[in-house]
């Protein structure tokens, strides 16, 4: 099933209305859909390399608002949002991230995990629905989606036009691992600069 919709994903980067169709992939993919948004940006942009700007403000504002549809979705109607963790095996875990968030420092916690969801191949769907079930302030999840989300699109947009088909055959080899080495390298820099400003308050 994965592998056909893969495949579907990919055909339509090459559509006419390709713009339409990853504003719709990116908004069903931060709630409950498989396919990353980036299967179909890195070959638009290769095809389109002046419109790598417009494809990535696509794919970053339709994935945030989809993450609003996720959180809603946990907050609001429960049931479907659990259907949904318990198909991607997060069900269980619930409990856990529910119980970070409780902790004194878990606030921050879970921003550093929403962000690695945002930004690296977690499933980000996941913690979208995850952060509605849990109750997290609406306001700064909004945020932590637009930087995580807008940072990974970038990257991806503006290493696609700058290096084309390479970029293609290194994300299709390393992509994963590299995106998440830097995901975390960021939420530990960011948590170093928390602690330190903390030592000093």
């Amino acid at each position: 099933m994965f592998n056909t919709l893969y495949k579907k994903c990919l055909n339509l980067a090459s559509h006419k209305s390709s713009n339409y169709y990853l504003a719709l992939i990116s908004f069903i993919e931060s709630s409950f859909f498989p396919i990353p948004p980036d299967v179909m940006v890195i070959p638009m942009v290769i095809a389109k390399k002046n419109n790598y700007l417009k494809i990535f403000l696509i794919s970053t504002i339709f994935s945030v608002l989809g993450g609003i549809l996720g959180y809603f979705i946990g907050a609001v109607f429960f049931e479907i949002g659990m259907e949904i963790m318990n198909f991607y095996g997060y069900e269980d875990k619930l409990i856990n991230l529910k119980y970070t968030l409780e902790l004194s420092d878990g606030f921050y916690a879970w921003f550093g995990i929403l962000f690695l969801a945002g930004f690296t191949p977690l499933p980000y769907k996941v913690f979208t629905i995850a952060s509605g079930l849990i109750g997290f302030n609406i306001f700064i999840f909004i945020m932590i989606s637009l930087i995580s989300r807008g940072l990974r699109f970038f990257i991806v947009s503006y290493l696609s036009y700058k290096f084309g088909d390479d970029f293609t055959q290194f994300m299709n080899k390393h992509g994963s691992k590299w995106f998440t080495i830097i995901g975390i390298f960021i939420c530990l820099s960011g948590a170093l600069i928390y602690l330190i400003l903390k030592s000093y308050a």
